[in-house]
């Protein structure tokens, strides 16, 4: 019973350690079949097209330049992010697609806001150019 009691509270503890990160964030990963996809966009025209949208749907809680400073981020639980920083750019672009689709929290799902698939791929493509 006491050992039953103790796996207990150590399963409890270690999944309350891996559920959020050491800055109180929850890890948003995609899963393995949509952070695979490939983009299918490509050019200038679709990098036109994703900063035109991204202006649209998503500056005014991620700012102009992707900072997370946006109009609107400070009436957020969560923090938009820095679109700028190496660990956002170092996520593959099935990732970001599949986080823009669905979103999570705050961010909200943009699959009927966009419901062409290549304008989400364009806004994924205008948030690359956003790196330091």
């Amino acid at each position: 019973m006491k050992r039953t009691i103790l796996m207990s509270a150590v399963v409890g503890f270690s999944v309350m350690c891996f559920a959020f990160m050491p800055d109180g964030k929850k890890p948003w990963n995609a899963p393995a079949p949509a952070a695979g996809k490939a983009n299918p966009q490509k050019g200038p025209e679709s990098v036109a097209n994703g900063k035109a949208l991204f202006a649209k749907h998503c500056a005014s809680c991620h700012g102009k330049t992707g900072l997370g400073d946006g109009t609107k981020a400070s009436e957020l639980k969560t923090e938009p992010g820095d679109f700028s920083k190496a660990a956002f750019q170092s996520q593959s672009d099935g990732s970001l697609f599949y986080k823009i689709s669905e979103g999570r929290d705050d961010m909200p799902s943009f699959k009927k806001k966009m419901p062409e698939a290549n304008d989400i791929w364009d806004v994924v493509n205008f948030v690359r150019t956003l790196k330091k």
